[in-house]
């Protein structure tokens, strides 16, 4: 039996309706898509007047985040930092490492700004992954950071809009990724131990800083020589991070006072050996990658420290030092 016109059309947009659900379930599954869903709120823990752990919900990661909070006092809106662990963020930690490890509590609670420190994605180098990893799972923490973060942030803490974003390492990298690939959302940058050299001779460090965490850097941003390096390379993309205030900070890699009682606990790598060789070449990479700034006109500020390994008390150290920076960028 012959269907009549009118049922072939209602067959043809029922058809066209379900090929464009499964479209959409498709594209908000795929790993290189994200979400156009806002964050949510999951819930909140208070743990001082000031410092909150906030749980959202991200639709790009497809979980529930944990962000350590501190805020200020107020009713006026106040800038917003955003603050990156390195490799050793674990997601089974209850905190920040750096609310474990550092005084920063204690040293922003008279400063008028909110911080936003995310809990875990260690060796995730809070980017977009081009596939999911067996180990590391599913990873889209540009999209959550940069497109669905900052709405929520400004809606729930009053937030006004300007923000800076800094960390130490593999964070301290992302922070520079962030901020070129996002031109605009972040007027200054804190980079400490960090390499930003990720397409060329950097590129075995980032590469061994996800081996690290069990995770697979191919899924990352591709082989070796896919285009995915290069495009999360600062050094290639200069351009995008004029009108940004940089500071960047490293130590020598001569252990210092702070080395005398060594604790590895929360730290990458595990022993002080490493810890020399890692700062070492943080180095060497820091001072390359003043030099490709200054020679395309950009004026970081930059210091050396005669002391210092990769570890904890430095970059405590480090964010101190780079408060002017990132206050002056952030407008208080």
């Amino acid at each position: 039996m012959t269907a009549s016109p009118a049922r072939l059309r209602t067959l043809r947009r029922r058809l066209l309706g379900l090929a464009t659900t499964l479209g959409i379930v498709a594209a908000l599954t795929a790993p290189g898509v994200a979400s156009a869903a806002p964050a949510t709120v999951d819930h909140r823990i208070t743990r001082s007047d000031r410092w909150e752990q906030l749980y959202v919900f991200s639709p790009a990661m497809g979980r529930v985040v944990g962000l350590d909070i501190l805020h200020p006092t107020g009713t006026t809106p106040h800038p917003t930092l955003y603050l990156l662990d390195g490799t050793a963020a674990s997601d089974d930690q209850t905190q920040s490492t750096w609310t474990l490890r550092t005084d920063v509590t204690r040293f922003f609670a008279d400063k008028n700004v909110n911080v936003v420190m995310p809990i875990g994605g260690g060796g995730t180098f809070y980017t977009d992954w081009l596939d999911n990893d067996t180990v590391l799972g599913h990873n889209r923490w540009e999209d959550f950071l940069t497109r669905e973060l900052p709405p929520l942030i400004n809606r729930e803490l009053m937030g006004n809009g300007r923000n800076a974003v800094a960390g130490l390492s593999m964070g301290g990298h992302a922070a520079a990724t962030l901020a070129f690939r996002n031109p605009g959302l972040y007027r200054a940058v804190g980079v400490y131990s960090g390499c930003l050299l990720t397409s060329d001779v950097g590129q075995p460090m980032v590469r061994a800083a996800v081996h690290n965490r069990g995770g697979n850097p191919d899924n990352m941003w591709g082989g070796s020589l896919d285009p995915g390096w290069a495009a999360h390379d600062p050094t290639k993309h200069l351009d995008a991070l004029r009108g940004t205030a940089v500071y960047m900070s490293v130590g020598s890699g001569t252990p210092g006072p702070a080395d005398v009682d060594f604790d590895p606990s929360f730290s990458y790598p595990i022993d002080l050996f490493g810890a020399i060789s890692l700062e070492e070449g943080a180095l060497s990479c820091t001072r390359t990658v003043e030099k490709i700034m200054r020679t395309a006109g950009l004026t970081p500020t930059v210091r050396y420290t005669l002391f210092g390994t990769h570890a904890w008390p430095y970059w405590q150290d480090a964010l101190h030092s780079s408060w002017p920076t990132l206050r002056t960028g952030l407008g208080l």
